[in-house]
């Protein structure tokens, strides 16, 4: 594990078995997350993106289960051995201790991720305490030091109100506040400006930025809006149907694209350079059924580059640069087909 990696996925495949068959909602993702960078999480709704995520924090519903693969979160300290996530019981004090202290997870929307029982004062103490030895009066001045912090107006007044007394952007900051409670060295963004008018979402962005510079947070930023991506992500991570189709720089995946899905991905941003009237550029064809995978690379059906005899047989592996820092899974680039 390089010194500046605190978190390192390998291979993570997570399952969900039931009678109807199984669903590989991650199969076999891998990626790096450095100290103060961001990584973006990127592919069409269905993806894998969210599991990943559930996975990394060991909450994902029954009846999903990490197959396998590993997670390797560095130590806080030096002179101490990684933990592997994957191997941890998600119920077990061990996980509990990590989960919300060292990595933080802000969902995709608030508005069901909060009680609506208490107030969003109440629920960001409790997180608080939770993690740390510090009293009710003290947990309540970090709470609102908190929602200060985020944006929230006139804090001392907010903390006692509900999810529901609050807007959607409110609830975003408050779910960020809750996120950073106890000072976590990863954040993860699930879709954090999904159903936000467009000015509320580039206040959450420019948000999400000034935290990070300012503590140093590695950002793993989950969305399905390339424009987010472009203007967030140090690294980017195209995902396929549970499969990390590309890996790179995020300047060389727009620039350079070189898987067919990601190209297609990038086609399909409306540009203020097209014609007018003209018709947005789409990818043929829909995501299979969970339980309907097709052989071969997941892909191929939609694949404008698609080749016989090959594309449907095997799966293509994952083909790294000799530097490591591009990762494409397509029988483009090389890999052996099928015999």
């Amino acid at each position: 594990m390089a010194e500046s990696t605190v978190l390192e996925v390998e291979g993570l495949r997570t399952y969900f078995r039931s009678e109807e068959g199984v669903v590989r909602a991650v199969d076999g993702v891998s990626f790096d997350v450095r100290a103060g960078r961001t990584l973006g999480i990127v592919g069409e709704s269905g993806c894998g993106k969210s599991i990943t995520a559930r996975s990394i924090l060991g909450i994902v519903d029954e009846p999903g289960r990490i197959e396998s693969g590993s997670i390797l979160l560095s130590p806080p300290g030096a002179g101490q051995a990684p933990v592997d996530l994957a191997r941890l019981d998600p119920a077990g004090p061990a996980m509990r201790a990590i989960r919300g202290k060292e990595i933080a997870l802000i969902f995709q929307e608030p508005m069901s991720s909060f009680s609506h029982h208490y107030t969003i004062g109440n629920q960001i103490i409790e997180a608080i305490r939770l993690h740390s030895q510090a009293s009710p009066a003290e947990a309540r001045a970090r709470a609102i030091e908190l929602l200060r912090m985020v944006g929230v107006p006139r804090p001392e007044r907010r903390i006692d109100e509900y999810p529901f007394q609050l807007s959607g952007g409110l609830r975003q900051r408050v779910m960020i506040a809750m996120a950073l409670a106890c000072d976590p060295r990863i954040l993860i963004a699930d879709e954090p400006t999904t159903a936000l008018d467009v000015t509320t979402q580039a206040q959450i962005l420019d948000l999400l930025r000034a935290l990070q510079r300012e503590r140093g947070l590695a950002l793993i930023l989950i969305t399905h809006d390339m424009g987010v991506i472009a203007e967030m992500a140090d690294e980017v991570v195209v995902m396929y149907l549970g499969r990390a189709v590309e890996r790179g720089p995020v300047d060389d995946i727009f620039h350079a694209p070189r898987h067919p899905y990601t190209r297609a991905l990038l086609r399909s941003i409306p540009s203020i350079m097209a014609e007018p009237r003209s018709r947005l550029a789409t990818i043929s064809g829909s995501i299979p059924h969970p339980f309907n995978r097709p052989s071969g690379c997941p892909f191929h059906p939609r694949c404008p580059d698609y080749m016989a005899g090959t594309c449907e047989k095997a799966e293509p592996p994952a083909l790294e640069d000799a530097d490591g820092e591009r990762e494409v899974a397509c029988f483009l680039y090389g890999g052996a087909p099928p015999p």
